[in-house]
C-alpha cells in the first residue's frame, strides 16, 4: 500500500492570511485591533454565503455568474414587499429566499435538462435578475428597517446588536458553513458534487441521475444567494436596483483563492472561506494604511490569477503523476 504524498500547495491559503494579517498589523495604522477584526467579519458575511453556494456549482466544472445580482433581485423584492405592500418582516424574508432559490433552480434547468452552458445560462440569468428587480420596484431604492425602527430585530439577528456591537452575522455564516460542510463531505449531495465534477458521464453509467443532482446544486447556490440577500440587506439596508453585478466575481474569486479546481472534482469549503478572509484581510488592511477601494480590486485580480496558475500547475504535476 502506497502512502499518500502531503500536497504543500494546501497550506499556501492559510499561509497568506497569516501573512497578510501580520503585514497588516505592522505596518497598518490600529489594524490590530477589534474594531478593525470586527470589520473583517462584517465584509465576509454576504461574500461568504455566495461563496459557500458557488464552491458546489465550481466543483462540479460549472459556473454560476448570476448570484451576484440574484442576492440584489431578491433583496429588492423582499423590500419591495415590505415597503409597499406592509409584509411582516419575516415573511419578507421568507419571499427574498424563494426567490432567489427560484432563479437557481431556473439555472439548473437550463444547464442540466436544456443543456445550455452555464456560462452562457448564468450570463442571461445575470442580466435578467438585474433587471427584473428594477422594473418591479421601478427602478426604486428599497429601505429595510434600521436601528430604532420598528423592526430593528431584523438588523440585530442578522448584523450586529446596537447596545454590544456584538458581529452576530459571523455566527450565522460560521453555523451555515458547518452545515454546507456537512452537506458536502457526509451526504449524498456532496459525493455526488464530487462525481459529477470528476467525470459526469462515468457518473451518469454508474447510475447517478446527474440531470437531478446537477440541477439541485445550482438550485441550492440560488438558495446560499438568497441568505447572503438578507445578510446584505441587514448590513446596508438601502438596495439600489440594477446592482449586484460585479459582487459574482467577489465570491468566485473566494473559492478560486480558496483552492477550489476551476476543472471540478476537487476543492473544500475550508479553503473558500480562507479565501472570503483573505479578501476581506486585503480590504481592511489596504485601508489601513490610507490605500482607497481599487487599490483592493487590483491585487485580488493579481491573487486570483496566482491562484489559478497554482490549481494549473498541480493539475498538469497531478496528470503527470
Amino acid at each position: 500500500m502506497t502512502k499518500k504524498k502531503f500536497d504543500a500547495t494546501k497550506l499556501l491559503a492559510p499561509m497568506v492570511l497569516v501573512f497578510l494579517y501580520a503585514f497588516f498589523s505592522i505596518f497598518g495604522d490600529n489594524f490590530f485591533s477589534i474594531d478593525y477584526l470586527v470589520n473583517i467579519l462584517d465584509g465576509s458575511y454576504y461574500i461568504g454565503f455566495l461563496a459557500i453556494g458557488v464552491t458546489f456549482v465550481i466543483m462540479t466544472g460549472g459556473i454560476d455568474l448570476s448570484i451576484g445580482t440574484t442576492m440584489m433581485c431578491a433583496a429588492l423584492l423582499g423590500g419591495y414587499a415590505y415597503n409597499s405592500f406592509g409584509w411582516p418582516m419575516g415573511l419578507c424574508l421568507i419571499f427574498v429566499i424563494v426567490v432567489a432559490t427560484i432563479f437557481g433552480l431556473v439555472n439548473g434547468i437550463l444547464i442540466a435538462y436544456l443543456k445550455l452552458p452555464p456560462f452562457i445560462s448564468t450570463l442571461g440569468m445575470m442580466m435578467m435578475g438585474m433587471g427584473f428587480g428594477a422594473i418591479v420596484t421601478k427602478v426604486q431604492t428599497m429601505r429595510y428597517p434600521t436601528f430604532g425602527m420598528e423592526d430593528a430585530w431584523f438588523k440585530e439577528i442578522f448584523y450586529k446588536t446596537l447596545e454590544t456591537k456584538i458581529p452576530v452575522g459571523a455566527f450565522w455564516l460560521f453555523g451555515f458553513f458547518l452545515v454546507a460542510l456537512v452537506l458536502l463531505n457526509k451526504t449524498k449531495f456532496g459525493r455526488y458534487t464530487f462525481a459529477i465534477g470528476s467525470n459526469i458521464e462515468a457518473a451518469r453509467l454508474s447510475g447517478i441521475n446527474t440531470k437531478f443532482w446537477l440541477a439541485a446544486i445550482y438550485t441550492f447556490c440560488g438558495f446560499c444567494s438568497g441568505l447572503a440577500g438578507i445578510v446584505y440587506s441587514a448590513v446596508y439596508t438601502s438596495i439600489m436596483p440594477s446592482t449586484g453585478n460585479g459582487q459574482e466575481l467577489l465570491g468566485i474569486a473566494g473559492v478560486v483563492i480558496g483552492g477550489t479546481s476551476m476543472s471540478g472534482g476537487s476543492g473544500t469549503l475550508v479553503g473558500t472561506m480562507i479565501g472570503v478572509f483573505i479578501m476581506s484581510v486585503l480590504k481592511q488592511g489596504l485601508m489601513s494604511m490610507g490605500l482607497q477601494a481599487h487599490w483592493q480590486t487590483f491585487f485580488t485580480g493579481a491573487v486570483v490569477i496566482l491562484a489559478v496558475l497554482l490549481d494549473q500547475y498541480r493539475t498538469s504535476r497531478g496528470n503527470k503523476i
